[in-house]
């Protein structure tokens, strides 16, 4: 018998729904609560905390409205064995746009900031830059399972990640981009490992804000370093996401193959920056992404 792969390979090995990392409880009118697991050693997933808070700001406004753009801050480590509230404050109600804001609070101290616009949708002409023709997810290899495989108990601690699947594009691969100097660059395919509710825009745009997070600021740092999950060593470098930003082009589906083009075009200051776009299988340009990190080298930091 073949071994599986893709979301057949993550209901093998025991993958709770991706919709569970967005549950949140609502306590009080615009007020919820959540739990996020690590990223890091003792310290939550940031691209969870921003989804989840993305989901508060969703649940308060009605279905007329998608979100188009979200704008947030990391502000302190969030600790994944507490759990998080989202204070909703509904800073807007236009006709058309409706704006909020979330402040994420922890021990009484704020952990994160997000504030996202919602619209209702208009007809308009479009136009889009074209999707590199990369090869597709097909025949990559899956570095969860070669993780599994490798160190059973290292991957059952990663109770988050094993809900989604990822396939890096080598830099090599026919159709990608030369890279422009000074400007590194990867390719990767993505999607939630089990599927979603098909009637539920707003969880489909909270999973890829979850998704968006996951190898974004790896980018800005691979001047200095291997990209995420292909290091046979520890990290050269300390990494913390200081902002994140979003705007949401076209409807789209997070639980099918979505390729996202990252190229970082600066570093400095102890800082990094990285664009992203995700396009679909169809060549849609569905979202974009930037992000800020701070990056520091493990051998100047102790």
């Amino acid at each position: 018998m073949s071994e599986p792969t893709g979301q057949s390979a993550r209901a093998s090995l025991g993958t709770a729904p991706f919709a569970d990392l967005l549950r949140i409880e609502e306590l009080d009118k615009n007020l919820f609560r959540g739990w996020c697991h690590a990223g890091a050693p003792m310290r939550a997933f940031g691209g969870q905390v921003a989804a989840q808070a993305l989901t508060a700001a969703g649940r308060t406004i009605g279905p007329e409205r998608t979100v188009h753009s979200l704008h947030s801050y990391f502000l302190r480590p969030g600790d994944p064995t507490q759990p998080i509230t989202y204070e909703v404050d509904r800073v807007r109600e236009g006709l058309t746009y409706a704006t909020r804001r979330v402040t994420a609070v922890q021990r009484d101290e704020a952990i994160f900031t997000l504030s996202a616009s919602f619209k209702i949708p208009e007809e308009a002409e479009s136009r889009q830059r074209t999707m590199p023709p990369v090869p597709g997810p097909e025949g990559l290899p899956d570095p969860f399972r070669a993780r599994a495989q490798a160190d059973p108990e290292a991957y059952a601690a990663t109770a988050g990640f094993r809900t989604l699947d990822l396939r890096f594009i080598p830099a090599d691969a026919p159709g990608i981009p030369a890279e422009t100097p000074g400007v590194p660059q990867q390719f990767v395919w993505l999607r939630a490992g089990t599927p979603l509710p098909q009637d539920d825009q707003l969880l489909q745009v909270c999973a890829l804000t979850y998704l968006s997070d996951l190898t974004l600021a790896s980018t800005a740092t691979l001047h200095l370093q291997l990209p995420l999950f292909q290091r046979t060593e520890p990290p050269a470098v300390i990494i913390a996401s200081l902002d994140h930003a979003m705007w949401f082009h076209r409807p789209f589906r997070a639980d099918e193959w979505l390729l996202f083009a990252q190229r970082s075009p600066s570093a400095s200051d102890g800082r990094g920056l990285a664009h992203g776009e995700f396009y679909n299988r169809e060549g849609l340009l569905v979202a974009s992404a930037v992000q800020e990190a701070l990056i520091r080298d493990r051998r100047t930091h102790r």
